[in-house]
């Protein structure tokens, strides 16, 4: 037997193997499957199945995880993306992100006037991201947008600081948010807050992609971590000495979290308008 024709039916094998690991009954040879059976193909034809998702290259992953996501939109572009349906749009995403427009009662704003920088310096200003409380109602590790705010402004208060919330509309970038809440803000510390739950404390005389603590891995923020980030925003406002806070690192948490993750950024940055000017929610 020649080389080529065994390594042919090895290849063969291995994808049979491949899908049934997916959770499909019957053989699929030559890498055609013609039963809908969930599997997920590489970019070179070859075959992974959910069991194997860590296993997969980060190339590979990428290419999965954005044709993942492209499904998604086009499946909803009809309902979800418009939001003229959002309790279709969140039944046909499969609940991976709350409902449009259901925000709790005490998320609801009530504008003041376009938000303006202040000579008060005993306030810390939290920036919010644009879809934030109308994209969806939590975190990405399903924290409710309200305690979280509400948590954050504990901090800040236990330290006896001020609190303005603003929402910022020009990026959905966290840097840029919490940049914008430190120019805004009478301190010069600021908040930056996105609608999957990254968090970051800016400083106004900071460039923009600097800063002075990034919580980039929000699937592992809990409430206490967002109490602790208003505490540490305050102190840095009143000039003290500060302990940074530690977070988790999980290295696989990407992989776990990325579709949901580049799904809910794509609602943020739909949102986004350079155009539109910096609010400020009422105060509370």
């Amino acid at each position: 037997m020649a080389f080529g024709s065994h390594d042919g039916q090895k290849q063969q094998r291995n994808e049979i193997l491949s899908c049934k690991s997916g959770g499909c009954s019957r053989e699929c040879g030559g890498g055609t499957c013609s039963h809908n059976c969930k599997r997920s193909r590489g970019p070179e034809g070859g075959v992974y199945s959910p069991a194997s998702l860590g296993d997969v290259p980060d190339e590979a992953l990428v290419r999965l995880v954005t044709r993942i996501v492209l499904e998604h939109l086009q499946a909803t572009q009809s309902t979800a993306l418009d939001e003229t349906n959002p309790q279709l749009a969140h039944s046909r995403m499969g609940g991976i992100l709350p409902p449009a427009g259901n925000e709790p009662q005490n998320l609801q704003r009530r504008v003041r006037q376009n938000a303006a920088t202040t000579n008060n310096p005993t306030e810390v200003v939290i920036g919010v991201g644009p879809a934030f409380g109308s994209g969806g109602s939590a975190t990405i590790n399903g924290l409710s947008h309200s305690q979280v705010l509400s948590e954050i402004k504990a901090g800040i208060e236990e330290e006896g600081m001020d609190i303005r919330i603003v929402q910022v509309f020009k990026s959905s970038d966290v840097a840029v948010i919490g940049k914008e809440a430190a120019d805004l803000s009478g301190s010069g510390i600021g908040i930056g807050l996105q609608s999957k739950g990254t968090a970051i404390i800016h400083q106004t005389d900071l460039q923009v992609l600097s800063n002075i603590e990034l919580f980039p891995q929000a699937p592992l923020l809990t409430l206490a971590h967002y109490r602790q980030i208003g505490k540490n925003a305050a102190k840095y406002a009143k000039g003290e000495s500060v302990t940074p806070i530690a977070t988790q690192n999980d290295p696989m948490i990407r992989a776990a979290y990325q579709v949901k993750a580049a799904i809910m950024h794509i609602k943020e940055t739909e949102k986004a308008d350079r155009s539109k000017e910096t609010i400020e929610w009422g105060r509370t």
